[in-house]
């Protein structure tokens, strides 16, 4: 009888060693993907400041090209000028949403009033050459958002999931912020050429 006993505390030895070490692998496992998750997400948000960055150093060549041509009025210059340096200062996911509106605002009225003050500057080739670059900026911008914000959704959706959201909260990972426009942004920007 005591074998019996023996040999049937041994499964329970072995029954409850395996679930132990099937419950770490599992927590190893959701703890490592949610940090690779979490690290995707600073690399998305590291390829928008990136392009945000790359689009705030084409205004100054935008600007010189444009003043070989006008006077062109300084109020709309400094509007673009804080907008670039908001962009450069920005630290958060908000500060840079916000931050790339402002610049997107005022360079669409820093832009329009130029090319409709200046018509002859539409045909240079320079500015031509900068107003694409500053598309192709625009366009790899809102890529970069996109794929910033997949990440999130992936991130979020596994911090959210159970098992692994008790892992998560065992580990402090929270759910971060999706990259939004500035509610402003759904307003035209006002254009004057008073």
């Amino acid at each position: 009888m005591s074998e019996f006993f023996k040999k049937k505390s041994n499964i329970i030895i072995v029954a409850v060693v395996a679930i132990v070490l099937i419950i770490l692998i599992a927590s190893f496992a959701g703890y490592n993907g949610l940090v690779s998750k979490q690290e995707t997400i600073e690399e998305r948000r590291s390829q928008i400041s990136v392009q945000l960055q790359r689009r705030a150093d084409l205004i100054p060549n935008f600007v010189e090209t444009a003043k070989g041509y006008s006077d062109y009025e300084q109020e709309t210059f400094t509007a673009v000028t804080e907008a670039r340096a908001a962009v450069k200062n920005a630290t958060s996911v908000e500060q840079q949403a916000a931050a790339a509106t402002q610049l997107e605002g005022a360079i669409d009225v820093w832009v329009n009033a130029i090319t409709e003050s200046y018509p002859e500057l539409k045909s240079d080739k320079l500015y031509i050459q900068l107003q694409d670059e500053l598309a192709g900026s625009e366009n790899r911008i809102a890529v970069a958002r996109r794929d910033y914000n997949t990440a999130v959704k992936e991130y979020n959706s596994k911090v959210k999931r159970f098992p692994s959201n008790i892992i998560a909260g065992m580990f402090g990972f929270e759910a971060e912020e999706y990259f939004e426009a500035d509610p402003s942004a759904t307003e035209a920007p006002e254009v004057s050429f008073d």
